[in-house]
């Protein structure tokens, strides 16, 4: 049974995490911030990218590109984003759940974030290339990944690429998403004269921003989710530590008044002795 020097000693160390997780908690509310706001910000044009590329496709109907190619998948490519440090929950665990899914045999992996290739490594899966990104990704980042991917598939190595990120819903909820990066899906449609030529220059300046855009937004999503998973564990790590401290300090309470009154009782018992 601990005595109160040790329940004392027990309540300082808890203080201690206590101060530590609300400290993290504080810097991943704030970074939370920037990237909910840069996350919302870049939605809305890539929404408007992707509605004017199905638009372009299907005025051109006949037209046809090669990242659009349909093949029997035998090999396939999924871009894997991780976060770069723990402490956010049970967000990797989910991504890498729907990763471990995929044949490691007939299945690439280009990883962003140090989590993700760790995954990789440990569970002894192909890795095609790995990424790291900060907490304010650039598009330059995304646009390396978007273009190993686009390689890849263009020279043949894969037939599919796939893609396993995050999205950001709110503060408290984060979804891991799997979906289709390459080919990019064709969509048929009335056919307008005098307009193919002209959807079809659109289409191939297009394809590459609409990819490197795509990507661009799962970083921006993926910091989102981090950091508000991040700062919702870190509450939750304090809050517990704090609820911890209080049932500590009762029981040493508690035990430093049974010493005392045990104390009380025997100067009284010694003092009725030598009476």
């Amino acid at each position: 049974m601990p005595n109160p020097r040790d329940i004392r000693r027990r309540i300082k160390s808890v203080r201690s995490t206590a101060q530590i997780t609300r400290a993290m908690q504080t810097v991943a509310a704030s970074k939370m911030r920037k990237a909910q706001h840069a996350t919302l910000l870049t939605r809305p044009f890539a929404q408007l990218l992707y509605r004017m590329q199905r638009k372009a496709t299907t005025h051109a109907r006949d037209f046809t590109h090669p990242l659009q190619a349909v093949r029997d998948v035998r090999t396939r490519a999924v871009i894997l984003f991780g976060t770069d440090k723990g402490l956010c929950g049970a967000l990797n665990s989910n991504l890498f759940r729907s990763a471990a899914q995929f044949d490691p045999a007939t299945t690439l992996f280009i990883t962003a974030g140090k989590r993700a290739a760790q995954f990789v490594a440990r569970t002894r899966r192909q890795l095609a290339a790995e990424f790291t990104f900060g907490d304010s990704p650039r598009f330059a980042e995304a646009r390396a990944i978007a273009g190993l991917a686009r390689d890849l598939f263009l020279k043949g190595d894969v037939d599919q690429v796939l893609m396993i990120a995050t999205r950001f819903v709110n503060t408290l909820v984060q979804q891991p998403i799997v979906v289709e990066f390459l080919p990019i899906g064709e969509i048929t449609g009335l056919k307008i004269p005098g307009a193919e030529s002209e959807a079809e220059m659109v289409l191939g300046y297009l394809f590459g921003h609409y990819l490197n855009i795509y990507v661009y937004r799962a970083m921006l999503e993926a910091k989102a989710s981090e950091h508000s998973a991040r700062m919702v564990a870190m509450k939750n790590a304090t809050d517990s530590a704090v609820d911890l401290i209080k049932d500590l300090t009762l029981e040493y309470n508690t035990r430093r008044q049974g010493t005392i009154t045990q104390e009380l009782l025997e100067i009284a018992g010694g003092q009725l002795a030598n009476n």
